[in-house]
């Protein structure tokens, strides 16, 4: 719609655009015919969101002249599999979708990581839309193009990069989500002030005591302006390293190292992914410390950011610290054997090092079993 807020991603002919603006599902229709977008839409979602949202998202394609099949899985990162994929590309098949077709991605980052996956694969590769509903895949991953799917060694081990043709983030959708859903999601924010825009751990900080006592009409608003803010950062990173070849993009990776082998140490879902990253953090900015020279007073301030969000810095009782060292050493970040680890040199200056040993990330998550010291 005219004046609505947006993040464009140059990339040739890839390049796509991001609208954030409070109320935009009502657009999706509207942003999707513009796109020139002919064929069926396979609306694929998750039953915690669909409930919610899909029934406006279907009527707006359908007042657009678009015509829709809806797949629906069961929510949560153990339905992100292989099995699902086929069932739900079976369902495609039955539902008479072609090349022409294009998927619509509406959920959080399992909807949007697995129907972006099925999106890359079918027909070779059909166009897809991202909705993205939850803070996480509004900041981080419904941009940038990587889908994924899980496989019993580890996360996101299988997939490929399919840029979306289309992001559509409605903040009015977070409303919805349990205060824990919104705290982890922020994680991904608190790593983009780290990386590159360090004046964001203030506002974060603001948001962290509104989370409490329930979002005004004012967080409303102002939530797309930070939501913008954070999509940018990320944009800009993929523009200069799409396919994470030059080692820029790696960046965004800060955190995710140690949090994925903590994730994939426990069974799906006993931690979300920002509680993780949140772990994550906290073992990267000890580590920069050693290597990068990073300031207590830096590390300091991401702690504090995450504490006040309410995210963990300490292991949770059951989380096994051999095992979670295990899983990290599977992780994509190791290449040929290396470790590729992203360090902060200062607050917006990340580092790719390959400094990093076994014996550091081991020595990293040990220190995650013990509290946080003032």
């Amino acid at each position: 719609m005219p004046g609505m807020p947006t993040v464009n991603l140059s990339l040739g002919a890839r390049s796509y655009t991001v609208h954030v603006e409070n109320n935009s599902l009502d657009s999706v229709g509207y942003l999707t015919g513009r796109l020139r977008l002919s064929g069926k839409a396979a609306v694929i979602s998750d039953s915690n969101v669909y409930p919610l949202y899909g029934d406006k998202v279907i009527q707006s394609l359908t007042d657009a002249g678009y015509s829709t099949s809806l797949h629906v899985f069961e929510a949560g990162e153990a339905s992100k599999n292989l099995s699902t994929v086929e069932q739900i590309v079976n369902e495609m098949v039955a539902e008479g979708h072609d090349r022409s077709s294009f998927v619509v991605a509406l959920g959080g980052g399992v909807v949007g990581d697995m129907a972006g996956f099925i999106a890359s694969i079918y027909y070779r590769g059909i166009p897809f839309i991202q909705i993205p509903t939850t803070v996480m895949a509004q900041v981080d991953s419904s941009v940038g193009g990587k889908t994924a799917v899980d496989i019993a060694g580890g996360k996101n081990l299988i997939g490929a990069f399919h840029q979306p043709a289309l992001v559509v983030a409605d903040p009015t959708t977070l409303l919805s989500l349990p205060p824990r859903v919104l705290r982890e999601g922020m994680a991904e924010m608190v790593k983009h002030a780290a990386i590159r825009k360090p004046h964001m751990l203030h506002p974060l900080h603001r948001l962290a005591d509104e989370i409490d006592l329930g979002f005004t009409l004012n967080t409303i608003e102002r939530l797309p302006s930070i939501i913008a803010e954070n999509i940018a950062i990320k944009a800009r990173i993929v523009e200069e390293d799409e396919r994470e070849t030059r080692g820029v993009r790696a960046y965004l990776n800060l955190g995710h190292t140690l949090g994925h082998g903590i994730e994939a140490s426990v069974p799906y879902g006993e931690l979300l992914h920002g509680e993780v990253v949140s772990l994550g953090l906290r073992g990267a900015l000890w580590l920069s410390r050693k290597y990068c020279g990073l300031s207590e007073r830096a590390e300091r301030e991401v702690l504090d950011t995450l504490a006040a969000l309410e995210l963990p810095l300490t292991l949770p009782e059951g989380v096994e610290v051999e095992r979670a060292l295990k899983f990290t050493a599977s992780d994509k970040k190791f290449s040929g054997g290396s470790i590729r680890f992203v360090l902060l040199a200062a607050p917006g200056e990340p580092v790719l090092s390959e400094e990093v040993t076994p014996e550091d990330l081991a020595a990293a998550m040990q220190l995650l079993t013990t509290p946080v010291t003032r």
